[in-house]
Formats: structure tokens, sequence, C-alpha cells
């Protein structure tokens, strides 16, 4: 946001004059114990000095200063699709950019151990047959006081151990892509594939597309990177010295964005080559923010009710842990305490007894620190 506004009074060249005017304005000082400071300061002493004012701007109260952000994909909402099986892919039915619904294929790949797979399959149904069909022989005989209990025990034995095999073939086959209906029709018509279709597990973007055709994989290479890209992540660099004013669950709106989201994570760590701390919002998405955007946020930060002003940072008086403005009054400048809310490298927000009425100064400030300085203030 851009200050506006400014009133300056003309500054004359720093002399001898100037420092002399500078002494005298400090007979002028006056204050009271509990009570704010007072500067009594003429037009021409303030010009002299080097004093600049300007209103205070009203804004937002419930948001801070913009800050850095960039939008990222929730890690739960990522997926890589990988090589079921060893091979080489044959077809890539999708591209970076594409919206892919949930059983849609994605690759086809030409696979060896797919056909070995299947072979498995079938040879363990050939196998669970022959196990069925000597069991019920056994049965028969068993009954008919021709085989001992033993016999059919381990008869009983090898078809429960055949069954376990074709199960384990069967899910081999529903890991590698296979569907319900595709090992169905195998066993009936026994007709083995070297093709399978890798696809979507479910309704999403393609975001990444990490193969190309002919090229061949091991087991659990991955194929694409698919993301659901609603809600989205909001990352946002927020200096430490402003992180107290910033809760989980605080709103935030992005410029340019009309959807605003929420705070969700504040980290407890902070980058030492920034000095900042990653404030992690969730924003719903239409359509309007991409990954990987860059842009401006800003967070909620004070309560209802409460008023907030921004003014150019070379306006703000530190003194320890207090804040505070000079605010210009008949014949001087008053001294009027400020909470700080938030702070960039050009602006600062507070919030504290001014309005935007007043005229706060930003200029000629060493002149008027110098002057409580020499109070002892």
């Amino acid at each position: 946001m851009q200050i506006h506004r400014w009133i300056f009074l003309p500054s004359l060249a720093r002399s001898v004059g100037a420092r002399v005017l500078l002494a005298l304005a400090l007979n002028f000082w006056s204050s009271a114990p509990n009570a704010q400071a007072e500067l009594k300061l003429s037009d021409a002493q303030a010009r002299n000095l080097g004093v600049r004012v300007t209103h205070p701007i009203a804004i937002r109260t419930d948001l801070t200063l913009p800050y850095p952000v960039q939008i990222v994909i929730p890690t739960q909402q990522l997926w890589v699709v990988s090589a079921p099986v060893a091979g080489m892919v044959a077809n890539l039915l999708v591209g970076r950019g594409d919206r892919a619904s949930a059983g849609q294929p994605l690759v086809t790949l030409e696979s060896p151990s797919f056909v070995s797979q299947q072979r498995d399959y079938l040879h363990a149904i050939a196998q669970e047959l022959l196990a069925s069909q000597q069991l019920k022989r056994n049965i028969d005989l068993f009954e008919g006081k021709a085989v001992p209990q033993r016999v059919l025990e381990a008869s009983q034995a090898e078809a429960r151990q055949a069954a376990l095999v074709v199960a384990e073939r069967r899910q081999m086959l529903h890991l590698s892509g296979m569907s319900d209906d595709g090992i169905s029709r195998l066993a009936q018509e026994a007709a083995i594939s070297a093709t399978l279709t890798v696809n979507a597990p479910q309704t999403a973007s393609v975001v990444e597309v990490t193969v190309s055709p002919g090229q061949r994989l091991e087991q659990s290479a991955p194929l694409v990177k698919l993301a659901r890209l609603s809600p989205l992540w909001a990352e946002i660099a927020v200096p430490a010295a402003n992180i107290r004013a910033i809760r989980t669950g605080a709103k935030v709106e992005i410029e340019g964005y009309s959807t605003p989201g929420k705070v969700v994570l504040v980290s407890e760590t902070i980058d030492p080559a920034t000095q900042t701390i990653l404030v992690r919002a969730e924003i719903p998405n239409d359509g309007e923010l991409h990954p990987g955007q860059t842009a401006a946020a800003r967070i909620g930060f004070l309560s209802a009710g409460e008023s907030a002003w921004e003014i150019p940072y070379s306006g703000l008086v530190r003194r320890g842990e207090q804040t505070s403005v000079f605010v210009a009054i008949a014949g001087g400048f008053r001294l009027v305490p400020v909470k700080l809310v938030a702070e960039d490298q050009d602006h600062v927000v507070v919030s504290g007894p001014i309005t935007d009425q007043d005229q706060i100064a930003i200029g000629g400030m060493s002149a008027l620190r110098g002057m409580l300085s020499g109070l002892g203030q």
C-alpha cells in the first residue's frame, strides 16, 4: 500500500543557526509525570530542523501488511503413480496439466514380468483344481474305508495350500493393476497379455510425467505425479518480530484472489538465513491459484473494533520496548505511545490514540529524537 497525502515543511540547509535553534527549542520542552511528552516548537524552527509530516492512513483493521507467499500442493493431496512391474513404456495416455478421472488409463507398459504373473496365476488355478479333485476322491475312499484318515487329512491340507497360492497370485495381479474383470477373463480364456495399463487411482490433475515412450523401467519406478488442487497451501514468510500477532485459525487474504483462507500452521522454528517464520494457510481453490505461484498475503491479527494505521517506517520512534510517534500539535509535537502491529522495510502498522486527521512527523526525526535525548528522555 502506498502512503499518500504527504505534507512537506520546506527544509533549509543545515547550519550553525539550525543547531542554535535546536538548543533554543530544548528550553521550550515541557513534561509532567505520567503525561505524554510535548516539544514546544514553532513552525519556523520545525522548518529549519527539516521536520516533515504526513497523515496516517487507516487500513483494514484485521489484516497485516502484505507478506511474500508461495502457493504449494498439500502433501496429502499429492500421489506418485509407479510402475507395478518392470517393463517398457509402450504409450503415454496423458500429459502434464491434464485432468484424469478415477480409473482413467495413464500409461501402458509391455512387461515380461506381467506375463510371468499371469502364467503363475493360471498354473495356481490348475494346481488348485487337481488338489480339489484329489480331495474329493479321497473323501469317497475314506467313507468306503479304502484309505486311512491321514491320507484324507493330507489331501485337505494340499487343497487349502493350493487355494492360498491362487489367492496370492490373484492379489499380485491386482497389485499390478489388473481389474477383477480382467482376472476373470484370464481364468476363463487363458489369454495371456504382455501389455499392462496403469490407471489413475482417483480423480486428480497431472502435475508431472516422469517417463517417455520406449523407456525401460524397474519395478516401482515413478510414472506420473497426480495432485488434487483444492484446497492449496499458501506458505508465508513472516518476520520473526511480527509473529506474535498471528494465530492458528486467522483469516488470510491473497492479493488478487477473492476467496480467503485460514492459518493452519505457525512454525515453531525460524529460518536462520532470513529470520522469518513459516506460516501455512489453507486456501480453497476455484482454479485461480496455481502451484508454484508467488503472490502477497495479508493475515488477520487485530480484534474487531480496533483501529490500525499505516505510516512510513521513518515515523516510528523506538525507545527500548516502547514505540511511539510524534504527533503535531499547536506550537509543537507530542510523543504519543502506539502499539506496533506489523512492519516491513518501508512501512509500519500501528494501533493507538491517533486518527487520520493527525499529522505524524516522518522527517527531521534525528533532531526531534535529539531533543528527547538532550533532556534524558
